[in-house]
């Protein structure tokens, strides 16, 4: 009686630890989650900056600086979404899909720049380029800290004996934040003279 009975105190105790840890681990994925909320706002908040910038020498590309701001507008909206739920694949998901239009759209708002020398040389749009590109790094360090909190929290609910606590407690399994950059960008750049 008396080895049941430290059997079952056992049990309870690891089990309360094991919640526990996961609790712990989840509240980071919404704390790494909040460090990429940060940046992505800045993010978003330089992009009306540099289209404004840019409209005034750049007057025959108004679809360009529109599919900027549309694009803007789309992140904010799917970033909205996963800032409630950063534990969620499909707010995650859409999250990825619009950050990945969003780079396009300034990828291809960047080259189009190029072909305008004054625009290059306004002092202005080179300093929010140069914010642009830190915000950039900022939010590809974040994501990574996103991912391993992720990864740390997945492997603990999905690791037997854990996996029994998880499943009895409803913790879900963490999505990960996947790189923005195109199939078409990961391809090795091909030069010819």
């Amino acid at each position: 009686m008396l080895l049941l009975l430290g059997a079952v105190a056992f049990t309870v105790v690891w089990a309360t630890g094991a919640y526990n840890r996961l609790v712990r681990l989840r509240n980071d994925i919404a704390n790494a989650f909040a460090l990429i909320d940060v940046q992505l706002k800045r993010r978003h908040d330089l992009i009306p900056n540099l289209v404004e910038v840019a409209r005034k020498y750049m007057e025959h590309e108004r679809d360009t600086l529109e599919r900027v701001t549309a694009a803007r507008a789309q992140a904010m909206a799917a970033n909205d979404l996963a800032r409630s739920k950063p534990l969620e694949s499909g707010a995650i998901k859409s999250l990825t899909m619009a950050e990945s239009s969003l780079a396009s759209a300034l990828g291809r708002f960047q080259a189009v720049a190029e072909s305008y020398p004054e625009l290059k040389a306004d002092a202005q749009m080179r300093d929010l380029s140069e914010e642009l590109t830190h915000t950039e790094n900022k939010v590809a360090f974040s994501r990574q800290y996103f991912n391993d909190a992720s990864l740390l929290y997945n492997n603990a609910a999905e690791a037997f004996p854990t996996r029994i606590v998880s499943g009895l407690f409803g913790f879900k399994h963490a999505a990960m934040l996947q790189s923005t950059s195109s199939e078409a960008e990961r391809e090795p750049v091909k030069v010819s003279f």
